[in-house]
């Protein structure tokens, strides 16, 4: 499954976040990837908005198993000092999930049993819906 969040990085603080997550530390890394995260990258806005992207095939289950590791635990505690409004609570348990909307590629395959491969031509405009 496909997860977007969000967080809000202190602006005062958004170029030295952005330099820590150029060099998250290999044993970080690691552990994200054997605890089913995957595909994950985060954008950060001007004002500190921070907006996430995960796939996991199951969320609830990829931050637990980070939970009960060390090396999260040391992450989380050097990284909450970025954000605001978490009273506390670590970045990884204090985003704010966001709803996805739209999928590109779940509604081409639902067009038929076999959606149009990125070769295929761009539709014109005679193949709009006229509606």
């Amino acid at each position: 499954m496909r997860y977007c969040f969000q967080l809000q990085v202190r602006p005062e603080r958004r170029e030295e976040y952005a330099a820590r997550h150029a060099a998250v530390w290999p044993e970080m890394l690691r552990a994200l990837h054997s605890s089913g995260w995957r595909n994950y990258s985060l954008f950060l806005r001007e004002d500190g908005l921070l907006i996430g992207y995960v796939e996991a095939d199951d969320l609830d289950a990829a931050q637990a198993a980070m939970d009960r590791s060390a090396v999260n635990a040391r992450w989380q505690a050097e990284m909450g000092e970025f954000f605001v409004d978490l009273d506390g609570t670590p970045p990884d348990q204090g985003f704010v999930l966001i709803p996805e909307v739209f999928h590109l590629e779940d509604q081409l395959t639902a067009l038929s049993d076999h959606p149009p491969k990125a070769s295929d031509p761009a539709p014109t405009s005679t193949d709009r819906d006229p509606r």
